[in-house]
């Protein structure tokens, strides 16, 4: 037994379902008892239930409105004989087509069972439920025949798909039960938006466009001719207030047409209602676009109101399907309808069936048990003697007459819907059979039921040209594509006449310079509320008329981003002249050739020259007394930092990247660390040697070379260290600043291309220099009561001075710059200045005096005599103590006695007193 589908309470469609079903189970067993009483075998052509039943291997169903809706209690009123039987014959001259051709469906008959639904929904639902019967399981234990044998109960056959309805309201009907039983339906005329709703019309399909399609083929003519204030004008009743409402909600999902006045027309209208309609439309004159959906002698009666109203040549008129190409709205008034754009769904008359339908008689039509009916009332006759009435104008008929030669036709316009339904159903059908039974002749097990689920998809899938070459297929909903025909009433050499301009499918296709206004004129009348905006200048709507705005100028760094939008630029980006766009900012960085530059380049020049010239020096009178005496090894290590700080001038005006940037953060820092290391080391082994000597006769610790190299590179190692670990927290990177040279004036502006070292980081990274320069200056202020006959403490006490003086003079200038244009420059150029600078007074004040000595007076860098520790740090103490100018001998005596001396005793590990030679001063 068939048991519905269970239905959850949140289910989409669920309550609708709950009340069909009752009603459903009533008609079912209705038809079933009905069906039982007249169980007897059916022919081909068998009228069942006002039906017509064609044999097939595969039944499809069909709902037409073969009659009008009933009166008087009576289901059915007259015959409709171009929606009722045209399109019935199309269905019966599409399945004779695909039975007759090879290559669809073969070896497979299609049959069909028709139903009319006398264009009433409740009456097609009684009538659809002959299609869901073979679904039934019928009972016939309570049914008794007169013999006493058991009844003879026809299952009547299984209808797998639906042609129809016509009426959207009888398609939404059927849809709710055959959508319970999962059979497909497809329509033919069916168009109310509300059948792609796909939750719950989700077996529904159909070959014609919803009324949602024309609307927005109105809305894109409307946005093709640059409109966007219009008006629209509407007839009281579903298809005009729906029609409007459409157009309305699609414009609004645009965003790009405004509604001046939305009138409607009433049922009834009063005397004067259409002049008083045409003052409303003139309230606005800027709005001279109409959308009409209204009927046709609406539409007529606008038109001569306008007229009247001496409107002619204002109004644009933009029409629905209801206006299309007819002439009856325009009779007499063609001058106010010039230039009205209208559509009309894309329809064609198929030449075939013409040549079926005018070749049907009563002998070879046989199986339409409605054919007898149309024949009367197509010829006005009738087919019995006894039905012709004296004096009623009705003749015999005599099958003689022929449709088309006796008889007004022309075909009906859903005729190319209805067949292309029936070549969807049938195609889908094929394809199925492809899938399941490949290679087998007519059906297969696979096939035997067909799955409605199965076959839906199908249907779905579905993109073949139909039987007017338009492509058939369908969307999720199960939507065909809009397809419609735009034409435009237009008087040439004095004949008005509608012209194709263009046609819709999706999108519009206008041909827009075939197009013709009022006045004879090309130019596309306006219908605008505002003037265009100029470039750069954004529309600022005006409160409650979101199609008028004023004009407002993007200025500073915004841009007009759209119309009704200014933006600021990106960080990188500045506005073009006119403000609407965003161009690149111009990169600037510090160049070899700028002054700025030239000068710190030269400085660093010279420095470099003068260091390698000093460790030449060196290196070449390595064993003399002056070199010992200044502590070779720390010395070397000196000045290598002196000319990394040189070095690090290039580096700071190198152009920045990944590269540059890393060694600057190694060797800005680095270079001023290793020398004020070196100077520390030396000065902290001057005081303690001192402060040791007087106290006792053995040496301090780890005033060794070694130990004081590895105490200077300890001290230098703090520093790669802090840059190593900024190094793995933050990976260098060259930026592009665009903050430091961000002018009011956006026509000024400047990205500076830099490493990203910030102000806060440059001073973390010099400060441990700065901690090394601080710490050896106490140093130098501690001996500097030193015997200068011994030390080197005076010198390094005014380098670490002077060295002191250039930072901070440096300090104000970096930071007191901070704000300026020329920023980049300024702090450079101070940087490294201050860094050569300070490496320049280290090599003057240190290094300078000694190169002096051993170039220019070589008698004074000779040995002298050696003795001990404690001997020579107490006759330097007295001999300061009591002599204070024994510090004017030459080089030093008591200085270079005690170099040699510690040198001496450096051999030989088992002496009183610990070497110090090669860590004099």
């Amino acid at each position: 037994m068939f048991q519905p589908p269970a239905c959850r309470p949140d289910q989409a469609g669920c309550l609708r379902n709950s009340l069909i079903l009752p009603l459903l189970l009533l008609l079912l067993l209705y038809s079933s008892l009905k069906a039982t009483q007249a169980a007897k075998p059916k022919g081909p052509g068998h009228t069942h239930l006002n039906s017509i039943r064609i044999d097939g291997d595969i039944s499809l169903g069909g709902l037409f409105p073969v009659h009008a809706r009933g009166h008087d209690g009576k289901p059915c009123g007259e015959l409709k004989k171009e929606k009722g039987i045209h399109r019935l014959e199309a269905m019966l001259f599409a399945l004779d087509r695909i039975n007759n051709d090879n290559n669809l469906l073969p070896n497979i008959t299609l049959g069909a069972r028709i139903l009319d639904t006398c264009s009433r929904d409740t009456h097609a639902l009684e009538q659809s439920l002959t299609f869901v019967q073979a679904l039934i399981e019928k009972d016939g234990t309570d049914v008794k025949c007169l013999g006493g044998g058991a009844p003879i109960i026809t299952k009547p056959e299984r209808v797998v798909g639906v042609i129809g309805a016509s009426s959207s309201s009888v398609s939404i009907m059927v849809a709710n039960i055959l959508r319970l039983f999962k059979i497909p339906q497809v329509s033919y005329a069916s168009t109310a938006p509300e059948l792609s709703d796909n939750s719950r019309y989700d077996f529904f399909s159909r070959v014609v466009p919803p009324d949602t399609y024309q609307a927005q083929a109105m809305v894109d003519i409307v946005k093709a001719m640059r409109w966007n204030y219009v008006s629209t004008v509407a007839s009281e009743g579903n298809y005009g207030e729906s029609g409007v409402d459409a157009f309305i909600q699609k414009s609004r999902e645009d965003g790009a047409v405004c509604i001046s006045q939305s009138v409607k027309i009433p049922r009834e209208p009063k005397q004067g209602e259409f002049d008083k309609i045409i003052r409303r439309l003139r309230e606005n004159p800027n709005a001279r676009v109409v959308i009409l959906f209204a009927n046709e002698d609406d539409i007529r009666r606008l038109l001569h109101a306008a007229k009247k109203a001496n409107q002619t040549g204002h109004f644009i008129w933009v029409g629905s399907d209801s206006w299309g190409s007819k002439i009856s709205p325009v009779v007499q008034q063609e001058e106010m309808a010039e230039g009205a754009v209208t559509i009309l769904p894309k329809r064609q008359s198929i030449k075939g069936f013409d040549r079926y339908f005018i070749s049907r008689t009563l002998e070879n039509n046989r199986r339409n048990i409605w054919f007898a009916e149309f024949w009367e009332n197509n010829f006005s006759c009738k087919l019995s003697r006894h039905a012709v009435k004296k004096g009623s104008g009705l003749k015999k008929c005599t099958n003689q007459e022929r449709i088309g030669k006796d008889s007004h036709y022309e075909q009906e316009g859903k005729v190319q819907f209805v067949i292309d339904a029936v070549y969807a159903m049938a195609h889908a059908l094929h394809n199925m059979h492809q899938e399941l039974c490949p290679g087998k002749v007519g059906l297969c097990a696979k096939m035997d039921p067909i799955n409605g689920t199965h076959l839906l998809k199908h249907i779905r899938r579905l993109n073949f040209a139909g039987i007017a070459g338009n492509p058939v297929l369908f969307n999720e909903n199960g939507d065909a594509p809009g397809r419609y025909e735009i034409y435009q009433y237009q008087i040439r050499n004095g004949t008005a006449e509608y012209k194709i301009i263009g046609h819709w499918t999706d999108q519009l296709h206008l041909n827009v310079r075939a197009m013709q206004w009022p006045g004879r004129v090309r130019q596309i009348p306006s219908s605008i509320c505002s003037h265009p905006c100029q470039p750069g200048e954004r529309k600022k709507i005006v409160k409650g008329i979101p199609c008028c705005w004023h004009c407002e100028r993007c200025d500073g760094y915004q841009y007009q981003a759209d119309t009704y939008t200014c933006k600021m630029c990106r960080f990188d980006l500045r506005p073009n002249e006119n403000h609407t766009g965003c161009v690149p900012i111009p990169i600037v960085k510090l160049e070899w050739s700028s002054p700025w530059a030239v000068i710190p380049v030269l400085i660093a020049v010279v420095g470099i020259m003068a260091t390698l010239f000093v460790v030449v020096t060196f290196i070449r009178y390595n064993d003399t007394p002056i070199v010992k005496a200044s502590g070779r090894e720390l010395s070397y290590v000196l000045l290598t930092g002196i000319f990394l700080c040189y070095a690090t001038t290039f580096l700071m005006i190198s152009t920045p990247d990944v590269g540059i940037c890393s060694l600057r953060r190694i060797f800005l820092g680095l270079g001023m660390s290793i020398s004020y290391a070196a100077l520390l080391t030396k000065t902290n082994r001057i005081y303690r040697i001192f402060e040791q000597g007087t106290m006792s006769v053995s040496a301090p610790k780890l005033i060794s070379p070694a130990s004081q190299l590895v105490i200077t590179f300890t001290l230098a190692s703090v520093q790669l260290l802090g840059v190593c670990i900024w190094f793995g927290v933050d990976p260098s990177k060259a930026i592009i600043d665009y903050e430091d040279q961000r002018t009011s004036n956006p026509g000024l502006a400047r990205g500076v291309l830099k490493c990203d070292i910030s102000d806060l980081s440059l001073i973390c990274l010099l400060g441990y220099s700065m901690l090394l320069m601080v710490t050896c200056t106490v140093y130098a202020i501690k001996t500097r009561g030193v015997p200068e006959t011994f030390n080197e403490a005076k010198p390094i006490g005014f380098t670490m001075y002077t060295t002191c003086i250039i930072w901070l003079a440096f300090i104000p200038i970096f930071f007191g710059t901070s704000q300026s244009t020329e920023k980049m420059y300024i702090q450079t150029t101070t940087l490294t200045i201050s860094v050569s600078l300070s490496a320049s007074v280290s090599l003057g004040l240190l290094y300078m005096p000694k190169v002096y000595v051993v170039l220019f007076h070589p008698e004074q860098n000779v040995p002298k005599r050696t003795r001990s520790l404690k001997a020579v740090v107490s006759a330097a103490t007295m001999s300061n103590k009591f002599n204070p100018k024994a510090g004017l001998r030459p080089n030093g005596e008591a200085k270079t006695e005690l170099c040699e001396s510690l040198e001496t005793q450096s051999f030989s590990t088992k002496q009183t007193y610990i070497s110090y030679s090669n860590h004099a001063i």
